[in-house]
């Protein structure tokens, strides 16, 4: 990737910030009912597949728009599987994820609970993008969620903030940029490297006992940078590069949980590792 495109993708990125916030507000707000078969609240899990499936959606996606392939990709393997909107801030549509991470942890913990008292499962698995894939760990260590959880897969999750390519390290040249981005979009603020939710999210182990990690990460990714500060570090954790799995996989940070099926076959040899197969470029065809 050319340099110049590089610094221009996290500008992108901190430009659709600026936008959501502006968004009128009456515009349309994502739909929340169920798409392709997922948010089934009637599908009970099978002997095969006996827990259900939480997909926790990045920072300006939602319940639906993020899942748009993953989620009938998995519906079609015979899970039952669940979306949830959170982090919404008043009078911003469409866009969520950009609320304090804390609170929107207290979101998927309540939503957790929902799908376990609906299908009669005992635990879940949780499947995130970027923001997705990190904010669960604050739900398993501090909202009591670890027993109900038995796997948190991140599709490039960013679990030890990121920098931006560098820059989130130009912020406090200029003066009063870091106090908007926090009170603006608490969500942002909460993952810039260092932060103090970050530091608080990661002291005292990247992990608690009993539920199992992996962390799928690109070489490519644009916005969680650098990219190995997906990766978490401990006896239950499994990091994968997905260069790793296929050299010819060009994904970025948005088209890993988008679009990219040999991802998504990684996932599901964590969802199912007694059944796994081995995760290649031809996967891109399963």
């Amino acid at each position: 990737m050319l340099p110049w495109r590089r610094l221009l993708r996290p500008l992108a990125v901190l430009t659709l910030a600026a936008a959501a916030l502006v968004a009128p507000a009456g515009a349309a707000q994502a739909a929340s009912a169920p798409s392709s078969g997922w948010n089934d609240w009637s599908c009970k899990p099978s002997a095969a597949h006996p827990r259900p499936v939480v997909l926790v959606h990045g920072t300006f996606g939602n319940s639906v728009d993020n899942w748009l392939g993953f989620a009938p990709y998995l519906v079609h393997r015979g899970y039952c599987v669940y979306s949830l909107d959170y982090g919404q801030l008043p009078g911003v549509p469409l866009f969520n994820g950009l609320g304090p991470i804390d609170k929107s942890a207290g979101q998927l913990q309540v939503f957790v609970d929902k799908v376990l008292a609906s299908t009669g499962a005992k635990k879940t698995d949780l499947v995130g993008h970027s923001q997705g894939g990190m904010m669960p760990n604050y739900y398993l260590k501090f909202l009591g969620g670890a027993p109900k959880v038995n796997a948190l897969i991140g599709l490039a999750p960013d679990n030890h903030g990121t920098t931006l390519d560098g820059l989130t390290q130009l912020l406090p040249y200029f003066p009063g940029a870091e106090d908007l981005i926090s009170s603006a979009t608490p969500g942002l603020a909460d993952q810039i490297a260092g932060s103090p939710f970050v530091t608080k999210l990661n002291a005292g182990g990247d992990t608690v006992p009993g539920v199992q990690y992996t962390v799928i990460a690109t070489k490519y990714d644009e916005v969680v940078t650098p990219y190995r500060s997906a990766f978490l570090q401990g006896a239950n954790v499994r990091n994968v590069v997905l260069q790793d799995l296929c050299p010819l996989d060009l994904s970025e940070h948005v088209a890993i949980g988008l679009t990219d099926r040999i991802a998504w076959h990684e996932a599901v040899n964590s969802l199912d590792p007694a059944h796994a197969t081995r995760t290649t470029c031809a996967s891109v065809f399963e």
